[in-house]
């Protein structure tokens, strides 16, 4: 659910909660890839955004279906705020981070830095740095730059590396982690 105000959980979680059978412990480094396909019942996402102060909390998949409304509320909050323009974010992105939160064992949301960007808001980015991309994965809803204040920038990126689904790269000048589904491959330190 998103909300401006408080980090309470939408009722469609709730009852999603309630429908699945089981709820699944962290699972460890070594299992990270059998989470992602398919090894829980549930799948939770838990992020703010400090650009916009929304808030979203919410289950987005149950015994192995992903929820129709609670993926649609996940790719408005990942839009670019800038443009407010909206796309499908890839659900494989969302499945890493998710898999990443439950490996640290962490309650904190993520802060979203960026999620989508428009193609406008990706070139003015890469004329005022070096480290973006010019056909960036955030462009098609692949990617996203995730911060935690209690984790590390190693240790996020250790965890989303563990998953071994897609590209983890490390600004740690920057504090923060880029997590996309594309090909595996590292990068940063």
């Amino acid at each position: 659910m998103i909300d401006n105000s408080s980090s309470s959980i939408s009722r469609r979680a709730v009852l999603g909660a309630f429908a699945a059978t089981a709820l699944v412990a962290a699972p460890t480094y070594s299992n990270a890839a059998g989470f992602l396909r398919g090894g829980g019942d549930i799948r939770r996402i838990r992020m703010y955004s400090g650009r916009t102060g929304e808030r979203l909390d919410t289950i987005y998949w149950v015994e192995g279906k992903y929820i129709k409304d609670a993926v649609k509320e996940i790719n408005a909050f990942m839009r670019d705020w800038r443009s407010n323009d909206v796309i499908s974010i890839d659900t494989r992105t969302i499945d890493i981070m998710a898999a990443s939160h439950n490996l640290m064992d962490v309650s904190e949301p993520y802060m979203l830095l960026s999620g989508y960007r428009s193609p406008a808001t990706n070139a003015m980015l890469r004329s005022r740095s070096r480290g973006v991309a010019k056909n960036s994965l955030h462009m098609t809803g692949k990617a996203a730059d995730l911060r935690l204040s209690s984790r590390s920038v190693n240790q996020m990126a250790k965890a989303a590396s563990a998953c071994r689904a897609g590209g983890v790269g490390r600004y740690s000048g920057s504090n923060f982690v880029h997590m996309d589904c594309g090909p595996i491959r590292n990068w940063g330190r």
